[in-house]
């Protein structure tokens, strides 16, 4: 399975986190474009991801991410080397 082909399932979570049931993900969509994504839900929405897929992200991982991209592109690596 492809990041791409993971935005639908990263999608479901974001949408239940944030209690946004109509909300639209793509790959450039980040806290600044995403409504209520603050601080709070960032860390609930981290913290859902881990525990859907059943991985851990380390702090210097997840500063380095700008854009759901990036997370897909991190979630994706985590599970390959599982």
């Amino acid at each position: 399975m492809s990041s791409d082909d993971r935005l639908p399932e990263i999608q479901e979570i974001f949408r239940d986190i944030l209690d946004e049931p109509d909300l639209v993900l793509n790959r450039h969509s980040n806290a600044e474009n995403v409504p209520d994504w603050d601080s709070l839900a960032h860390v609930n929405l981290i913290t859902a991801i881990e525990k859907r897929y059943k991985v851990k992200f380390a702090l210097g991982q997840l500063q380095q991410l700008h854009h759901v991209g990036d997370l897909l592109d991190l979630l994706d690596q985590k599970l390959a080397s599982k």
